[in-house]
């Protein structure tokens, strides 16, 4: 494949996923009234039980200040608790709340719900089995850097 090609190939695939996100963003009526960055969050909180907030920020690269808002948010709505560390009292440990857990899963759930009616009803076997096949490929695009 040539360089014109994969540059095609770039558009296409930037453009299916772009348009496939937002599909799937809309099949969660959970998570609505949560920004893009708020869900990210509450999800890396949940992959990682306990951060800071500059790990967050570092991890969703956006400022201290810019998460600052969003824990203020989440808070807020009850998703996180911020606890003290034990080792340096000015700093906040960040982990979900009982409550952020189950909005996360219910979100996820219900996306989940809906692509595998979605992949069963569109999609045959030849098409299921070549979309496996393309899932480490893809993998490994999200961990370009």
């Amino acid at each position: 494949m040539n360089d014109k090609d994969t540059r095609q190939l770039a558009a296409e695939l930037r453009n299916i996923i772009t348009r496939f996100t937002k599909k799937l963003r809309k099949q969660s009526t959970t998570g609505e009234w949560l920004s893009l960055t708020e869900r990210s969050t509450i999800a890396l909180l949940d992959q990682h039980k306990e951060l800071l907030p500059s790990e967050l920020a570092a991890m969703e690269h956006i400022t201290t200040q810019s998460m600052s808002q969003v824990l203020a948010h989440l808070a807020e709505l009850g998703l996180i608790v911020r606890t003290a560390s034990v080792t340096d009292k000015r700093k906040a440990i960040i982990s979900l709340s009982p409550m952020g857990r189950e909005t996360l899963y219910k979100v996820r759930n219900e996306r989940e719900e809906w692509l595998n009616k979605a992949l069963n009803k569109v999609c045959n076997a030849d098409e299921l089995a070549l979309l496996q096949k393309a899932l480490g490929p893809l993998m490994r695009l999200i961990d370009f850097e």
